[in-house]
C-alpha cells in the first residue's frame, strides 16, 4: 500500500486523517488526538499533506515539513465545492484530499514562525487601535449624557476629560469612571506608540518595503503589511490576479457571451484592501485640493485627473486603488522603483 496523498482536518485536540493510493481509492481513515500527531506521521513514509488554511494551520504546515513531508495549505473557500453531503470532520479530510489533487489548485505559502511574528505586529496593532477608539467613543458618549461635548479626534479626549474635572453638573463618581477610562486609554497610547516604533524599524530593515513606499498614497504600515502578507508575488500570474485576489476587481455575472460585470467583488483580504483604498482616497484628496487652489503639479497622474472630471470621486478609489494594486505586484517581481506616469 502506497500513500500518495493525505487530506488533513485540523482542530484544536481532534485531527481527521484522509489518505488515499495511487488508484485514487480511500487507504487510510484515522482520527488522531493532539499529542498523537507528531508520532504518526513520523513513522509515516514522505508523502504529500493538504491542510485547510486556517487557525494554526502554518504551525502543522511547519511540524510536518520538519517530518519530511511536503505540505499544502488550501484557502477553505476552494475546498468547499469538495464536500459531498452533510458537515463532519471525515467529510472535510475527503474533500480536503480531492481539492489538493486538481492540477490547478492555489495554495497559501506556508509562513515562517519570524513571518508569523512579524506578521503579529500588524494584528495586535489593530487591536490595540480598535481598542482606543472604544475606549475614545465611551468617554465622549458618556460625557455626552451630562452635556459635556468635545471635538472630535483621539487628541481631543484630554481636553474633553480636563473640561468634565471643571464642570458641577457632572457627579463624582460618574468623574471617577471617566478618569478611569482616559487612564486605559493613556496605556494604550504608550502601547501603540510603542508598536509603531517596532513597525517603523522593520520598514526601515525591509528593502521590499522601502521600495513599495515610494508608491504614491502607499505608506509604512502599508508597504510592511504586503510585505509580510505577500512573501512571494510570483505567485500570482499578473497584476490582474493580484488585484482580484484582494477582492477590488469586479464581480463577473457572465453567460451566453454577454459580459456583465457588478461592483467588486470584496473577497481576499480585507485589511490589504482597505489599506489600498484609503491610501488611494488620500491620493484624490491631495489632487482635489491643488485643483481647488489652482495648483497644478507634474506629480499628478493625467488618467486620475481625467477619471475624476468623469467620474465620482468613491469610484475612482476604487479604480485607483486597483491600478495600485497592478504596480505594487509589478514592482515585487522586478524590484524597480516606482516611476511617475509622464503627461501624454
Amino acid at each position: 500500500m502506497t500513500i500518495i496523498r493525505i487530506g488533513l482536518d485540523t482542530s484544536k485536540s481532534v485531527f481527521q486523517v484522509h489518505g488515499v493510493d495511487e488508484h485514487e481509492r480511500p487507504v487510510l481513515r484515522r482520527q488522531l488526538g493532539r499529542a498523537q500527531m507528531e508520532k504518526f506521521f513520523a513513522k509515516l513514509p514522505a508523502t504529500r499533506i493538504g491542510l485547510e488554511a486556517c487557525g494554526a494551520s502554518h504551525h502543522w504546515g511547519r511540524v510536518l515539513r520538519g517530518l519530511g513531508h511536503e505540505v499544502v495549505l488550501i484557502p477553505p473557500q476552494y475546498i468547499k465545492p469538495y464536500v459531498k453531503r452533510g458537515k463532519n470532520d471525515a467529510i472535510d479530510a475527503d474533500a480536503i484530499c480531492e481539492a489538493m489533487s486538481r492540477p490547478d489548485m492555489r495554495f497559501v505559502p506556508i509562513k515562517s514562525a519570524e513571518e508569523q511574528a512579524a506578521l503579529m505586529l500588524l494584528k495586535v496593532r489593530d487591536l490595540l487601535t480598535k481598542q482606543s477608539t472604544m475606549l475614545s467613543n465611551a468617554i465622549r458618549g458618556h460625557a455626552a449624557e451630562f452635556g459635556v461635548t468635545g471635538a472630535k479626534g483621539p487628541q481631543k479626549i484630554k481636553d474633553l476629560i480636563e473640561r468634565i474635572a471643571g464642570e458641577a453638573k457632572v457627579p463624582e463618581p460618574a468623574c471617577e469612571l471617566l478618569n478611569s477610562l482616559a487612564s486605559q486609554l493613556a496605556a494604550l497610547e504608550v502601547r501603540l506608540a510603542a508598536l509603531e516604533a517596532k513597525l517603523m524599524a522593520h520598514h526601515k530593515a525591509d528593502p521590499r518595503s522601502q521600495l513599495l513606499a515610494t508608491i504614491p498614497g502607499v505608506g509604512p504600515v502599508t508597504a510592511v503589511s504586503i510585505t509580510l502578507k505577500v512573501p512571494d508575488a510570483r505567485v500570482f500570474r499578473s497584476g490582474r490576479h493580484f488585484a482580484a485576489w484582494l477582492g477590488i476587481t469586479p464581480r463577473e455575472h457572465s453567460t451566453a457571451g454577454r459580459q456583465r460585470l457588478g461592483k467588486i467583488s470584496r473577497e481576499g483580504d480585507e485589511g490589504l484592501r482597505r489599506l489600498l483604498v484609503l491610501g488611494a482616497t488620500a491620493v484624490i484628496q491631495q489632487v482635489e485640493r491643488r485643483r481647488k487652489a489652482n495648483k497644478t503639479s507634474h506629480n499628478d497622474s493625467p488618467w486620475l485627473v481625467q477619471l475624476l472630471a468623469r467620474k465620482p470621486k468613491k469610484l475612482v478609489a476604487i479604480a485607483l486603488a486597483n491600478k495600485m494594486a497592478r504596480i505594487i505586484r509589478a514592482m515585487l517581481v522586478s524590484g524597480e522603483l516606482y516611476r511617475r506616469p509622464q503627461a501624454a
